[in-house]
C-alpha cells in the first residue's frame, strides 16, 4: 500500500488538490457562513494565479518531492525514529503528528519575526475569507516552508508515505478551514475539539491584529490549546469581524502582480 501511494504520489496530491477545492468552493456557493463584498471575480485570479507560481518556483528551486527527500533520509538511516528504530506505524503517526506541531511553530514564527511576517502578510492581506485563500502564500515563504520541512524530516527521519499523507492532509484541511461554508455551530464544536474550522481559523485573518495572533493552527486544534494561542470567538462576532490587514485594503492589491511585491512594499 505505501508503495503505491508513494508511486502515484504527484497524481493523488494533485487529485486531493482538485477534489477539496472543487467541494469547498461548492459548499461555499450553496452554503456561505458570511455575505462576500468582494466577489470571486475580484479575487479568485490573484489566489489561484498565485499557486501556479509557487508550484513553478518550488519545481525549478528544489526539484524533489518531500516524500523522494524523506526516502532518502530513510536510506541514510538518518534521523530520530531510525536510531530509536520505531516501528513502521508508530513511525507514520509520530511523523504526521510532528509535523503538524513543526508547521504550528513556523506559523507563529512567521507572525514574530518582522522578516517573515513581511513575507506572510500577503497570505493576511485577503480582503475576504474563502478556500483560495487557503491557496494564497507568497512563492518565497513556500520556498522557506519547504526548506524548514526538509530540516524537521531530516531530524525525525519522518517515514516518506507519511510525509506524503501529511502534505496532502495539510493542503486539505487549509482549504476546509480558510473556507467560506458554514457549519451548524454544534457540528463546528464537535468538529473544533479536534480539527481547525473555517469559524476557528477565521478569527486569525481578523484585521484586529491580537485576534490575527491567535489560532495558528492549520490541522490539528490542539497546539493553540496547549500553547495558549486558542481564542474561542472574535470580539466582534463571526458575522462583524473584518477580515484582512489595515495597510492593504486598496482593491487593486488583490491583483497577482501587487500579491508578489507587496513584502517589498509599505503600503
Amino acid at each position: 500500500m505505501a508503495a503505491y501511494l508513494l508511486d502515484h504520489a504527484a497524481a493523488l496530491r494533485f487529485a486531493a488538490f482538485t477534489g477539496v477545492l472543487a467541494v469547498m468552493a461548492l459548499w461555499e456557493a450553496m452554503a456561505p457562513r458570511r455575505v462576500q463584498v468582494h466577489g470571486r471575480l475580484a479575487r479568485w485570479p490573484g489566489n489561484l494565479g498565485v499557486v501556479l507560481v509557487d508550484t513553478l518556483a518550488v519545481r525549478l528551486l528544489i526539484p524533489t518531492s518531500l516524500a523522494a527527500f524523506a526516502a532518502y533520509v530513510a536510506a541514510q538511516g538518518w534521523g530520530l525514529f531510525h536510531l530509536l528504530a520505531v516501528p513502521g506505524v508508530l513511525a507514520v503517526a509520530g511523523s504526521i503528528l510532528l509535523l503538524d506541531l513543526a508547521i504550528y511553530a513556523q506559523h507563529v514564527a512567521f507572525h514574530a519575526v518582522p522578516v517573515f511576517w513581511r513575507l506572510h502578510r500577503m497570505h493576511h492581506s485577503d480582503l475576504e475569507f474563502d478556500v483560495t485563500t487557503g491557496v494564497r502564500f507568497h512563492p518565497v515563504e513556500i520556498l522557506l516552508s519547504v526548506l524548514i520541512k526538509m530540516a524537521v524530516i531530516a531530524l525525525l527521519g519522518a517515514a516518506p508515505v507519511a510525509v506524503l499523507l501529511f502534505e496532502i492532509l495539510l493542503n486539505g484541511t487549509a482549504m476546509f478551514n480558510h473556507s467560506n461554508a458554514a457549519l451548524p455551530l454544534w457540528l463546528d464544536r464537535l468538529v473544533r475539539a479536534v480539527v481547525v474550522t473555517p469559524d476557528m481559523h477565521r478569527i486569525h485573518h481578523s484585521v484586529v491584529r491580537s485576534e490575527t495572533d491567535s489560532n495558528y493552527g492549520f490541522n490539528l486544534s490542539v497546539w493553540d490549546r496547549l500553547f495558549g494561542t486558542y481564542r474561542r470567538e472574535p470580539e466582534a462576532g463571526q458575522l462583524g469581524l473584518t477580515i484582512g490587514i489595515s495597510q492593504f485594503r486598496d482593491h487593486k492589491e488583490l491583483r497577482l502582480d501587487r500579491m508578489l511585491t507587496q513584502p517589498f512594499r509599505e503600503g
